[in-house]
């Protein structure tokens, strides 16, 4: 027999598998909004493009999220910390009269620290999770009432103004459209879809080359095993809280930008959708396996929906939960039957 022959051919892998899956359904998903919506624009680059604009907060969120779950853990703080520094920001602005670059840039300051509080907990304390980002959540989301309990527009702010209108136009015309005036639209990115983009590739590199991405891995994987590697498991675990509430707060930013307000209410569930994104896009909620790339299209999948839903007009906004509910449930029951066959075969 030649040697090709004696070549014994591997399973593919699970966890590609469920990334494919996932790549899979966004694109049957969005194929089919644009053969039905065809006619109202769906179709159209730009339509795609809003679904990241609408989404890019949850992007950066959704990456800081799949980092914590790879380790074995999870934060549902990161709603609730958007919504305290989006409402920091615009009454810094508008009442306490701060430059807005000084806020910007303390927003990411407060990410850090409240990320530290967390990880410190978490790591250094061995608390679980999900009880200190718990407390977390109350915390933050009560600063926010705090600080104001009133809806606050930001309008004095030329930097935020110039920020927030921010386009960049795609290049050689790519994707443009007449209007009904018979106007040459340009399909455009906004400043934090850019911004977006650049933390999921950034965090993408972290996570798959770093030696504190591998670390994640291994942590997640098995704590002990890790500790015997000679992996500081406290301080692993430490690192991948901060940087999920650091990219929280970039998350922020990109959140403001877009709804140019804070109030008591904002980012209500984003700690859900960012779960849900990742575990569509293939991360265990048990840890050691997790892509941000799945995770982005997990995003996708959500911003798909909604779109959809909103496209129609006829559909309670109510079924885009519904039907994040369903796909939810069924990625875990496949990570599931994909983990018990991994048992079977390495008995």
């Amino acid at each position: 027999m030649s040697g090709k022959n004696n070549r014994v051919r591997k399973p593919m892998n699970s966890n590609l598998i469920l990334l494919l899956m996932t790549i899979a359904l966004f694109a049957i998903m969005y194929i089919a909004g644009c053969v039905v919506y065809a006619d109202k624009g769906f179709a159209r680059l730009q339509g795609f493009i809003d679904i990241l604009k609408n989404n890019a907060g949850l992007i950066c969120v959704a990456c800081g999220m799949t980092a914590v779950m790879i380790t074995g853990g999870i934060d549902i703080s990161v709603g609730a910390l958007i919504a305290m520094e989006c409402m920091f920001l615009a009454v810094g602005i508008e009442f306490w009269h701060l430059p807005a670059g000084l806020l910007l840039a303390l927003m990411l300051v407060i990410g850090l620290v409240f990320g530290a509080v967390i990880g410190f907990l978490v790591g250094y304390l061995e608390i679980q999770p999900f009880i200190v980002s718990m407390a977390g959540m109350f915390f933050a989301r009560g600063m926010t009432a705090v600080i104001s309990s009133n809806q606050v527009s930001i309008s004095s702010s030329p930097l935020m103004s110039t920020l927030s209108s921010l386009k960049i136009n795609m290049p050689f015309n790519i994707g443009a459209y007449l209007n009904k005036k018979g106007k040459l639209m340009v399909p455009n990115f906004s400043l934090y879809v850019v911004i977006a983009l650049l933390v999921l590739i950034v965090t993408f590199f972290i996570l798959r080359y770093t030696k504190f991405g591998r670390s994640m891995y291994a942590v997640g994987g098995n704590q002990q095993s890790a500790a015997l590697m000679g992996l500081d498991v406290k301080k692993v675990r430490f690192k991948a809280h901060v940087l999920c509430s650091f990219l929280t707060s970039i998350g922020a930013i990109c959140y403001v930008l877009n709804t140019m307000s804070g109030h008591t209410r904002q980012a209500m569930g984003l700690e859900m959708d960012a779960i849900a994104s990742a575990v569509i896009g293939g991360t265990l909620l048990t840890g050691g396996v997790g892509n941000v790339f799945g995770s982005f299209i997990g995003v996708l999948i959500n911003g798909t929906i909604s779109s959809l839903v909103k496209t129609n007009g006829k559909l309670s906004s109510a079924w885009p939960n519904v039907v994040t509910a369903i796909l939810l449930c069924f990625f875990i029951v496949v990570q599931a039957v994909f983990a018990r066959v991994k048992e079977r075969g390495k008995g």
